[in-house]
């Protein structure tokens, strides 16, 4: 078995795209959403919270032809996968185009745009809209194929378009690829772009954060208050890499991974099952040869919603037990879907290497039907710990659960 580093790491959110951003915004609870105006015009949705990216801007370089595949998911993540291999030391290294690199990527869906114009098609008998790129922009493996073109990669391409786990998975699979010696570099990740459908989803299920006059309070994992998720876009890429390989290249490793769990409830498409999540964290435990007393601190999924927040926790608690550190990001950021697993575990990293984690916003008041952790609150908390865990969890019963240790 071969061991897995992560030696390239890059995100963009709506509240930067570079740690020290992120992290400044984190320290001063602020947040990424707000309201938004340009849905009222939707009627029947109920929630005009989001956490959109406001300031993206395609990089000057990028070539019409480049582009003309991309829809703003794509665009998103090859963003995030360039910044990844300039952290890497890749960036325009054209030995990572003779196969030795591949792909491991998804998100919830393509880009929605496209996908109106087929439904164009389809209500209206009309193809307004629709050009020879329409289906590589909406495809679900849209993300994985464009940056697999964009950079030229010619090694494995793994699509992971698992709704929330599309990230978590991206990054899991390609661990598994390196470890079993299938190749020695992956590029890893998800994406996702805002859409009000999305939102839609989760409006439906009464599952949406109504908070729409006060942005801020919003969304609150955990807290008793809470009354729902809020939807956020976002991509996050990290470079994995065979550890003799990155240490032949002299290569900077910012952790390393040692455990991927992944499993199915198999009972319901949208609620979720607290002992299959547990069995997910297990399987990870597993497979990095680890106690769970190893586990120093816990990343949780946090949506807001009741009945992923207590699963979730309940699970957790019952493994860990109760003085468990755990936080949510989603509470700066919104649920970022197909990227939340990918940018989770990046700040996991960045939290484990500065000895020093984020807290969940907004938590004032830890509903008493969560399990019994140890919540960050508030603000930082100093801590050092030798392994970090990141969960997340999907529509369909899809678990998945990280495990990266500090590189010495």
């Amino acid at each position: 078995m071969k061991r897995v580093g992560v030696t390239g790491m890059a995100g963009i959110t709506s509240i930067g795209s570079d740690w020290e951003t992120i992290a400044a915004n984190f320290a001063a609870n602020r947040s990424g959403i707000r309201r938004m105006d340009e849905w009222d015009r939707f009627t029947e949705l109920n929630t005009r919270l989001a956490g959109p990216i406001d300031d993206f801007q395609v990089p000057a370089h990028w070539t019409r032809k480049q582009l003309r595949s991309m829809g703003r998911v794509s665009r998103l993540a090859v963003g995030a996968a360039e910044q990844a291999l300039a952290d890497a030391g890749l960036l325009g290294d054209e030995s990572i185009k003779d196969g030795r690199m591949g792909v491991s990527c998804g998100s919830s869906t393509g880009s929605t745009d496209e996908i109106k114009a087929f439904g164009n098609m389809l209500l209206n008998s009309v193809a307004e809209g629709l050009h020879a790129n329409s289906y590589v922009r909406m495809m679900p493996h849209t993300t994985a194929a464009n940056i697999s073109i964009f950079f030229g990669l010619t090694g494995r391409l793994i699509p992971t378009s698992s709704a929330c786990t599309s990230g978590s998975h991206g990054i899991g699979y390609a661990y598994e690829a390196i470890k079993f010696g299938r190749l020695p570099l992956m590029l890893a990740g998800g994406a996702e772009e805002l859409c009000p459908t999305e939102a839609m989803v989760f409006d439906a299920l009464y599952a949406t954060s109504l908070k729409n006059d006060a942005p801020q309070t919003s969304p609150r994992p955990y807290d008793k208050g809470r009354d729902g998720l809020v939807i956020g876009e976002g991509a996050g890429m990290l470079v994995l890499e065979e550890l003799e390989h990155a240490l032949a290249r002299g290569a900077r490793i910012h952790a390393e991974i040692v455990g991927f769990g992944s499993n199915a409830d198999g009972q319901h498409a949208t609620r979720p099952e607290l002992i299959t999540m547990r069995r997910a964290m297990e399987l990870a435990l597993e497979d990095a040869g680890l106690e769970p007393s190893a586990i120093g601190y816990v990343n949780g999924h946090g949506t807001a919603t009741e009945q992923g927040d207590i699963a979730e926790t309940q699970a957790t608690s019952s493994l860990f037990g109760e003085h468990m550190p755990i936080s949510s990001q989603k509470s700066f950021l919104g649920h970022t879907l197909g990227a939340c697993g990918a940018l989770e575990s990046w700040f996991s990293i960045e939290m484990m290497n500065r000895d020093l984690y984020v807290h969940t916003f907004n938590l004032d008041e830890v509903d008493p039907q969560c399990g019994k952790l140890d919540y960050l609150r508030n603000e930082f908390r100093p801590m050092s710990h030798e392994y970090v865990m990141n969960n997340n969890f999907a529509f369909g019963g899809v678990n998945t659960s990280l495990i990266f240790r500090r590189w010495h």
